[in-house]
């Protein structure tokens, strides 16, 4: 019986490394509320461990990489300056815009990137750790051929 114990507290206490090491860089929340003329509506609601998008990185193909950091090329030293940029800017709107009942911003919150827009029809909330934007980034960067 003691044995049982001490496994399932080795168990347990390997769930709780494992979901700590998963969770360290924050949660990917992607929040849309869509209503149609009709009256139906749609509702996407999905977070997941910001951890697991550079991780997934790695199980597609080498050659797609390329691809998409070909495609992105003129683009990626912006695109690498700007991620490493917000971790300076823990928490700055940059972009407000109100437009009657439509309204969007662009803000960090708490090492987080948060875009939020609000209109009659649509409500659609994205969160993203800045940490795992630059991660990306870096991953699309080294795997396109000039760098």
């Amino acid at each position: 019986m003691v044995i049982l114990a001490k496994v399932g507290l080795g168990l347990c206490g390997t769930m709780v490394l494992a979901g700590a090491y998963t969770f360290r860089q924050g949660v990917l929340r992607v929040d849309a509320d869509t209503r149609c003329a009709s009256g139906s509506s749609s509702h996407v609601h999905f977070w997941i461990p910001a951890a697991v998008i550079p991780m997934a990185l790695h199980l597609v193909p080498r050659s797609q990489l390329m691809r998409m950091g070909d495609q992105g090329q003129e683009w990626m030293p912006v695109m690498r300056a700007l991620s490493k940029q917000l971790e300076k800017y823990p928490n700055t709107e940059f972009i407000e815009i109100q437009d009657g009942n439509q309204h969007a911003v662009v803000r960090t919150h708490n090492g987080k990137l948060q875009i939020d827009v609000d209109s009659p029809d649509e409500k659609v909330h994205v969160v993203c750790p800045v940490a795992t934007i630059e991660n990306i980034t870096e991953e699309l960067a080294s795997a396109s051929p000039g760098a």
